[in-house]
């Protein structure tokens, strides 16, 4: 059994929301091989075929959008671009063993509410913030890796969050079984990080991506950028299409085989609200 804990490292910027920091970890640019093998356990065919993507250097987000985030930028009515965004929309609103349940990440906001909160971000800073491409998603996720999990083979609920007591499903791999919190965990709690500075990529909420759902990656693009039909700010700004997108890296409900790297998931399209979908931020590198 590989597994190990991975040290914390940041290469980074911080940005402010008025007093609330946001940090951004420097993804470099590089190629990497997108999706899993056919012999990885749990795979399936909408993560294949396996092909070659070339990204450019990009900022993103180390965590989660924390629920702190969230309300900083809705409190910001006077940079609305299309939508309103509630306050405090968060399920889970108390301490988690004692730490600020602001620094829960934020969940239940659908990907209209995503995009509006990355098009506020870009006013307030001045820099160019959107959500990931599932290319950019998974390339920061792996972080030079190609194991099913950016810490080694297998998982446990002493790294990440997700439900590891399921009888017949609860471990992944030679890894043991754990155990299901029931809740999210506040971003970077477990101390893990992969190799560009990265936490929470497997479990805790699931996160939001550009993408449209494709059911392969058939003639999927190779230079990293969002896979889709209608540019996002079109979408956001005439909400015309609740096709489903792109959601990635698993959640505190979910069993271990959802949280690997190559995970995809459809959802029932972009207005869906849930307590284990959130998301996190990209910058263009040098943008602003």
């Amino acid at each position: 059994m590989i597994i190990k804990r991975p040290k914390q490292k940041f290469r980074g910027y911080r940005d402010y929301i008025d007093d609330v920091p946001l940090e951004l970890a420097l993804i470099p640019h590089g190629t990497f091989t997108m999706g899993a093998p056919e012999d990885e356990e749990g795979t399936r065919d909408n993560e294949r075929p396996q092909h070659d993507v070339t990204i450019s250097s990009f900022l993103m987000g180390r965590y989660p959008v924390t629920q702190a985030q969230w309300k900083a930028i809705a409190l910001h009515t006077d940079l609305k671009v299309n939508i309103d965004l509630e306050e405090d929309p968060s399920h889970f609103k108390k301490p988690y063993e004692g730490i600020d349940r602001w620094l829960r990440p934020v969940e239940q906001v659908n990907w209209y509410e995503a995009v509006e909160f990355c098009q506020r971000l870009s006013q307030l800073t001045g820099r160019d913030y959107q959500l990931p491409s599932e290319a950019q998603w998974e390339y920061a996720c792996r972080a030079g890796t190609t194991t099913p999990f950016h810490f080694g083979d297998t998982i446990t609920t002493d790294l990440a969050n997700y439900n590891g007591a399921s009888e017949n499903y609860g471990s992944y791999g030679k890894g043991p079984k754990g155990e299901f919190r029931e809740q999210t965990t506040p971003v970077g709690c477990f101390d893990v990080a992969n190799a560009f500075g990265l936490s929470d990529m497997h479990g805790n909420v699931w996160e939001w991506c550009l993408d449209d759902w494709h059911n392969n990656y058939e003639n999927a693009p190779n230079d990293g950028s969002a896979w889709m039909e209608f540019e996002p700010s079109y979408l956001a700004k005439n909400k015309q299409n609740n096709s489903n997108c792109v959601m990635r890296g698993g959640s505190w409900l979910d069993l271990p085989n959802y949280c690997r790297s190559a995970i995809r998931y459809d959802g029932d399209g972009r207005v869906v609200l849930s307590s284990d979908l959130g998301f996190r931020v990209v910058c263009v590198f040098g943008s602003g």
